[in-house]
This record gives structure tokens, C-alpha cells and sequence, in this order.
């Protein structure tokens, strides 16, 4: 089953539901190792991942929207309206800070090529603090923030699991039904 119908979700949303967990797992991996084991071997190799990662995770989120948005007549309802909040909140934080990050690199001056792609070339001159700003107030606290959504994602995952009143949610996203 390619496209999601109103029991479950098909494999492309369940292939960029999952592979998403997994770079965004990535993700704050090397947040935390910038923080906490700064100037160590760790941290200089999955901090050198962060930005090429970050740049993959907005074009994930770019088409896992577009895919949901062709597939919103037939994809699993939300259960109720906290949970469609939940989800819209995860994906305007999904978007907004790899996009405030890619705005604070060009701001910057400095080129990007994430993957050996050139996305834009660095250019000589003044930074341009307008467009660095947001990213420098906004980036870390938005991403640890996703943190927390996610973390209560997985919650809110395990509450409908366990609560025999609940829809168990979690069979939306497997590909079989487990027990």
C-alpha cells in the first residue's frame, strides 16, 4: 500500500514518518554533543553532519507536507483536535528552524553545500545581521523545544497504546498490526 487510507498510513508517509525520527535523532545527537563533549572527536563528527543533515530534513518535511496534502481525503483522521494541533506545531517547527538556519548561513556570507550541492555561494562583504538574527536568538531554543514535542509525541503514542478506551495510534504507522 503506496498511499495511506483511512486506517493506516501507506509507506511513503510511514518511509519520511520514520526516516525523519532517525535524522532528527541524528540531530539532536550532535546538539547535545555541541554541547555537552564540545572540542572532542565526537562532537567534531557529528557536529560536521548537522548542517547537510538539517539542510535533508527541510526537504523531507517540504515533501512529507505535499504528500500529506495529496493524500488528506483518505489518511487516518486525527483522534481529536490537541493532536492535529500537535502535528501542525511539529511541522511549522520542522520547517522554521532548518529555515531560519539556512537564512543565518546566507546572512553570513558564507557559501553552503550540503552533500558537495551547491545551494548558495558565499559572497564578500558585510554579514547581514537582519538575516542572521533570527536563527541566532531563535535556532537552538526552537530545536530543543522540538525536542520536547517529540518527546511528547512518543508519549501521547505510548498513553493510546496502553489505555484500553484509546485508539492504539502506533498501528497507523507499522506496516502489521503487532500486539
Amino acid at each position: 500500500m503506496i498511499q495511506d487510507n483511512v486506517d493506516r498510513y501507506g509507506s511513503i508517509s510511514r518511509l519520511l514518518h520514520w526516516g525523519m525520527a532517525l535524522l532528527l535523532l541524528w540531530q539532536f545527537s550532535s546538539a547535545a554533543a555541541r554541547m555537552l563533549a564540545e572540542d572532542t572527536a565526537v562532537e567534531q563528527f557529528l557536529w560536521s553532519t548537522h548542517k547537510p543533515l538539517g539542510a535533508l530534513l527541510l526537504t523531507l518535511v517540504v515533501i512529507r507536507i505535499l504528500w500529506a496534502l495529496v493524500n488528506a481525503s483518505h489518511r487516518p483522521p486525527s483522534i481529536n483536535i490537541a493532536a492535529r494541533a500537535g502535528h501542525i506545531a511539529l511541522y511549522l517547527l520542522l520547517l522554521v528552524i532548518p529555515a531560519i538556519a539556512l537564512l543565518r548561513q546566507y546572512g553570513s556570507g558564507r557559501s553552503f553545500e550540503p552533500f558537495g550541492i551547491p545551494l548558495f555561494p558565499g559572497f564578500e562583504g558585510n554579514e547581514i545581521a537582519w538575516m542572521e538574527a533570527p536563527a541566532n536568538l531563535l535556532h537552538s531554543w526552537l530545536g530543543w523545544l522540538l525536542l520536547v514535542m517529540v518527546m511528547g509525541h512518543i508519549a501521547m503514542v505510548i498513553v493510546h497504546r496502553r489505555s484500553p478506551n484509546h485508539e492504539d495510534v502506533l498501528r497507523r504507522m507499522i506496516k502489521s498490526d503487532i500486539t
